[in-house]
């Protein structure tokens, strides 16, 4: 049965704000930076800011594990922390290959993440939510990949 609790509010809005500056910094790519970035710096950012939010990711599962009633489990921990260093070694991979590594671990994570919703070891709303603002960040990266193409 299809759990009928909307998505609360707060996260919707808060994992919204967190989408802006991956599509700012893409666009900024794309459009070749505007005068307020060269492209190479706005690429360099959105991997620092990529490998920042995949660890912030990686510790949401964490939480989820430790708030188990059955208490964490080995392999609940073990793939919370390895986002965090997936993105470290993603963001010391330059240019396209890192952004597009960067966006492969994204899509992971949610998949993951959906996996501990069907579980019932997340709640519902948590897999439509991060379905539609991992789809955004996954666009924002291709993005940004293609534009690397031309700086």
């Amino acid at each position: 049965m299809r759990d009928p609790r909307p998505i609360p509010r707060p996260a919707l809005l808060l994992g919204a704000a967190g989408v802006i500056p991956f599509a700012a910094l893409a666009v900024l790519m794309v459009i070749g930076g505007a005068g307020l970035l060269a492209p190479e710096q706005a690429e360099r950012i959105l991997r620092l800011y990529a490998a920042l939010i995949l660890s912030f990711m990686g510790g949401a599962q964490w939480g989820l594990a430790s708030a188990s009633a059955r208490g964490p489990s080995a392999r609940a921990l073990a793939v919370s922390v390895l986002p965090a260093l997936f993105a470290w070694a993603a963001f010391l991979v330059p240019s396209r290959p890192g952004l597009l590594a960067l966006a492969a671990a994204f899509l992971a994570l949610m998949l993951y993440d959906l996996w501990t919703v069907a579980r019932g070891e997340a709640p519902a709303w948590y897999g439509r939510l991060r379905i539609g603002l991992t789809l955004a960040v996954i666009a924002s990266l291709g993005a940004a990949s293609l534009a690397t193409l031309k700086v």
